[in-house]
């Protein structure tokens, strides 16, 4: 079995954006890596990193 086997999160992404306008991070509302335009949650670097640490299975 893989690691991914364990977890049953969804774990989709919003696209990467090409260059400004980024989207607000839901938590901090800072700049993230994503485009203005994706409609739905939006984590910066920092937050999305918190948030898997925060969420991640534990074997």
């Amino acid at each position: 079995m893989s690691e991914d086997d364990y977890c049953l999160i969804d774990a989709t992404r919003p696209p990467v954006a090409d260059g400004p306008p980024y989207a607000e991070c839901v938590l901090c509302r800072e700049p993230t890596e994503h485009p203005e335009s994706y409609k739905g949650i939006t984590l910066c670097p920092a937050c999305e990193w918190q948030e898997a640490q925060r969420t991640a299975c534990s074997g």
